[in-house]
């Protein structure tokens, strides 16, 4: 007789299991744990480097650099004033939550208020795993296209807060604020949509207001 294992399932399974024990520990911690996650491209790097300057005097941020190669992104946050370490994935376009964990564990956050997990670039792989993070964030960049939330549901629907990036190329872009938000409010109704640039820096004041006050009701749990 034929036995059928079914794997995903399984894979599934064990990593909620994991995401449950590393937010349980990182909660008694006091660490706040956010899992960003975006297309390559999007401006990810750029927007921790506007976030890190504008908090790094109030909250003690740690940053999870994710690729499938590279550190790049790990020596921009460094200079930027906060303390980096890089993830190689090997290959794969996702982060678990084992991985997190050996993220965590390498950056140490007895010192960390803010750990912020840089995920692979990919708008699929990366939506399909639960971290362990205290919450989810993506970036949407302009220039993709104001109908990802129809082509890519499931990321929209595992996110809390969607940032609008490249806010200062609108008008050379067919983007339709409106529909984007029209979009990603059905497949998430509580969705909190934060338009910004950060080139220019409009609208990292809002973005930043919404970390501060995540991290203290974390905190205050």
């Amino acid at each position: 007789m034929l036995r059928t294992i079914e794997i995903k399932q399984s894979i599934f399974a064990d990593n909620d299991r994991d995401a449950d024990a590393l937010r349980s520990e990182l909660r008694e911690k006091g660490v706040f744990l956010l899992n960003l996650m975006s297309s390559p491209g999007s401006g990810k790097t750029t927007t921790l480097v506007k976030t890190i300057a504008a908090l790094q005097n109030e909250l003690r941020i740690g940053v999870i650099e994710a690729d499938i190669d590279s550190d790049v992104d790990a020596h921009t946050v460094q200079r930027a004033g906060a303390k980096a370490i890089q993830l190689h994935t090997g290959g794969m376009c996702h982060l678990t939550a084992d991985m997190t964990r050996q993220g965590v564990e390498a950056l140490g956050v007895e010192d960390v208020d803010l750990a912020i997990l840089e995920n692979v670039g990919n708008l699929v792989c990366p939506a399909e795993f639960d971290t362990g993070a205290a919450k989810n964030a993506m970036i949407l960049s302009v220039p993709e296209g104001h109908d990802k939330p129809l082509k890519y549901p499931l990321m929209f629907e595992v996110c809390d807060v969607m940032l609008i990036n490249k806010i200062d190329v609108l008008p050379y872009f067919d983007f339709d604020l409106d529909k984007v938000r029209e979009y990603a409010l059905k497949r998430n109704p509580k969705l909190e949509l934060i338009p910004i640039s950060a080139k220019t820096g409009e609208g990292i004041d809002k973005w930043c207001d919404w970390l501060r006050r995540e991290v203290r009701a974390w905190q205050n749990r």
